[in-house]
């Protein structure tokens, strides 16, 4: 069982970070000094799926971390 968790703790750790080096949000140079040119637009399409996707892999993450430091504990 703890092997799983650790799979799945990676697995979506390694999913959550290359989503979220795959969204182009303000990619602009001058985004890297604070004043990006663009106002608030809505995410439409593949933009939407992918910020979509990072927020189910993140919530996986937390909630396999937190099962795996609560589990130790029940089973004692």
């Amino acid at each position: 069982m703890d092997s799983f968790l650790q799979m799945i703790t990676l697995g979506s750790a390694v999913l959550m970070i290359l989503a979220i080096l795959l969204q182009q949000r303000g990619a602009s140079l001058g985004a890297g000094f604070g004043s990006s040119g663009e106002l608030y637009t809505t995410r439409r399409g593949l933009d939407k799926s992918l910020f979509e996707f990072t927020i189910v892999m993140s919530v996986i993450f937390v909630l396999s971390i937190l099962a795996g430091l609560l589990l130790p504990v029940i089973s004692k």
